[in-house]
């Protein structure tokens, strides 16, 4: 018996292969998709799925296109492509979509994300709840799938896709660039050639060095999860090796991009946000820029300075995108290095958020690192995960413990000092973790109030 509570998380289905998440319960999930875009008035008779280098990937997919046809709805199957590929798929098409993938999660998981027409996101309150609780039921009754009435078509997108990007960040301009591009063996390695080689359209004033371009959904090379310094490493030395002048990592699904400079150092997602914001400020004065509530505080400091608004809201991309359709804002980021856009649905799209880095550096002549200092203003620790048995217990008592502090719960526990440094602690909505974000004035005092919170996080 399968319990569908266990993987459908707060914006997707997570879960390991195929003990939680097998071709019996995509067909579930398929019927139940189909079904719950009908009552929420969401139907447009078609769906786009497409999937990952993930060996279950392909499976999955005919298992949850069975039972989408099986309501009488049309599938488009664009096969391989990255989470925003997908989205502009659903985009462009107007359509619902759903991106077989599991993101950065290791090579035993797999997932779904879906969406509405036009990349609307669809989390547990906006009808994944329906869709859960629907296939859960199809699952419970046993009842096999009816036969298919629906159709399914087989759709290239990609060179679509990129013909898209490139409209949207204009790169023939720029200096001669040399990027080293880490696909850590996922759907970077696809899109990267499409979009900023010369794989489909013209070359740009870009050499590209690949590093683990192969698909291979095992990871052989390390996890495809740019967010752990560890999965950094290699870009990092082939930046400095190869005299390069930025280096890009993507994750699996190549939605989320992080970014060294050419001395191999990190360039904080933060200042990436703050970055890309001011240059959408530019282009739309006076617009509004979410950014989750663990980005830097420099996001909103830059966004003021620039005459934006900045709209502080949740981790994760269904609130992001939801706060981004209320409010119309241009542009969005989390400290995750996911990043959103206005000009792509509202949708995110890493590869959108590394064509405006290259366009700021190739439109000026001194280095990254130079340019990233305009952006990093504060001291952060990062994203420190701690495994403990009892969440709840663990931020009461940090809550306890800075009882005499501004205090928020937007997403976690939020704690601000007099002196701007501040602390984050929330539970992952992906895996069984604690996250910890501290940031201060100094090193010495993040690295303090990050000693100080752990300790008791951690006995």
């Amino acid at each position: 018996m399968f319990d569908l509570s266990t993987i459908v998380k707060a914006y997707d289905v997570r879960g390991t292969v195929p003990d939680q998440l097998n071709e019996q319960v995509a067909g579930a999930l398929g019927r139940a998709f189909a079904q719950t875009l009908r009552e929420r008035g969401e139907d447009r008779g078609t769906i786009v799925v497409a999937h990952d280098m993930r060996e279950s990937g392909p499976a999955l997919v005919a298992a949850f296109t069975d039972g989408v046809r099986a309501e009488g709805v049309n599938v488009i199957n664009a096969g391989l492509g990255s989470t925003d590929l997908l989205y502009y798929a659903s985009g462009v098409l107007d359509l619902p979509g759903a991106m077989f993938t599991a993101s950065h999660n290791p090579a035993q998981y797999n997932g779904i994300k879906l969406c509405y027409a036009g990349a609307k996101p669809v989390g547990q309150a906006t009808g994944l709840s329906a869709v859960r609780e629907t296939a859960q039921a199809l699952l419970d009754a046993g009842t096999p799938v009816p036969a298919a009435t629906g159709t399914i078509e087989r759709r290239e997108l990609l060179a679509d896709y990129a013909a898209h990007l490139r409209t949207l960040v204009d790169l023939s301009g720029v200096r001669p660039l040399k990027v080293v591009v880490d696909a850590g063996n996922g759907m970077g390695g696809y899109t990267v050639p499409a979009v900023l080689g010369d794989a489909v359209l013209p070359a740009l004033p870009l050499d590209i060095v690949p590093l683990y371009f192969e698909l291979d959904g095992s990871f052989p090379n390390h996890e495809a999860n740019p967010l752990e310094p560890a999965n950094l490493v290699d870009l990092q030395q082939a930046v400095v090796k190869e005299g390069a002048d930025i280096g890009l990592a993507f994750d699996g699904d190549a939605d989320r991009c992080f970014v060294v400079d050419a001395d191999g150092n990190p360039v904080s997602p933060s200042a990436v946000t703050a970055l890309v914001a001011t240059r959408e400020l530019a282009k739309h004065p006076g617009s509004t820029i979410i950014h989750n509530l663990i980005t830097s505080a420099a996001v909103p400091e830059i966004v003021r300075e620039h005459g934006g608004t900045p709209v502080r809201t949740r981790v994760g991309h269904s609130f992001i995108k939801a706060e981004m359709a209320a409010t119309g804002a241009v542009f969005g980021g989390e400290h995750s290095a996911h990043y959103y856009f206005r000009d792509f649905w509202g949708a995110d799209t890493g590869m959108l958020a590394a064509m405006h880095v290259l366009a700021a550096l190739g439109e000026q002549s001194g280095p990254l690192a130079e340019l990233g200092r305009e952006y990093e203003r504060y001291a952060a620790s990062g994203e420190i995960n701690s495994v403990v048995s009892d969440q709840p217990a663990s931020l009461a008592k940090v809550r306890e413990h800075f009882a005499g502090q501004p205090q928020d719960e937007l997403d976690g526990l939020t704690v601000t000092f007099d002196d701007g440094a501040w602390i984050n602690l929330r539970a992952s909505n992906t895996e069984p973790l604690l996250r910890l974000n501290v940031e201060a004035p100094s090193v010495e005092r993040m690295s303090q109030l990050r000693d100080e919170v752990l300790k008791l996080v951690r006995g």
